[in-house]
C-alpha cells in the first residue's frame, strides 16, 4: 500500500476490522495520531493502519492499551517483541519454573519472553529429549 493513500474511517475500520468507536477511542487517548485534515476532510494514511494493526498484535499478544502505548511511543523501527518494561521497586514478577531432571530446572517469565504455552512446551520437550538421548548415549559407552 503507498503511503500516499488516503482512507476514510469507515475505509480504516474495514481494513483493520476494528470498530469506529474504538479507532475514535484510540486517538482520543493519543494512542493513534489524530487524522489529517477536519471534519469531513478528516483522513487517515498508512501510518494509522500500522499503528492500528501494532495494537491489535499487542493486545491478542495480552498487552494493556497503556502498555501498548508505551511501546508505540517508544518505537523507532519494527521490533518482534515489546522492549522490557524497566522494573520498578515493589514490582512483581510471576515465573514459569518447569522441573526437567534433577539438577535441571526451566524458568520462564512468560511476559518478558513473548513465549506461548505452545512454544514453552516445545522447548521443554526439546530439552528432555536431549537430556534424555545423551543419558542413553554415555550408559551405552559403559
Amino acid at each position: 500500500m503507498a503511503p500516499d493513500i488516503r482512507h476514510t474511517l469507515d475505509e480504516l475500520s474495514a481494513l483493520v476490522d476494528i470498530p469506529k468507536r474504538t479507532i475514535r477511542f484510540y486517538v482520543e487517548n493519543g494512542v493513534v495520531d489524530r487524522p489529517r485534515g477536519v471534519k469531513k476532510g478528516a483522513y487517515y494514511t498508512q501510518k494509522h493502519v500500522e499503528q492500528l494493526l501494532s495494537i491489535k498484535k499487542w493486545q491478542q499478544a495480552g498487552l494493556s492499551l497503556e502498555r501498548i502505548k508505551s511501546i508505540l511511543d517508544d518505537q523507532v523501527g519494527e521490533s518482534p517483541l515489546p522492549p522490557p518494561l524497566k522494573r520498578q521497586p515493589g514490582d512483581v514478577d510471576v515465573w514459569s519454573h518447569i522441573y526437567v531432571q534433577d539438577g535441571v530446572e526451566l524458568l520462564i517469565e512468560p511476559k518478558r519472553s513473548g513465549l506461548s504455552p505452545d512454544q514453552v512446551n516445545r522447548i521443554f520437550q526439546a530439552l528432555q529429549t536431549m537430556l534424555f538421548s545423551d543419558t542413553l548415549t554415555s550408559e551405552e559407552q559403559q
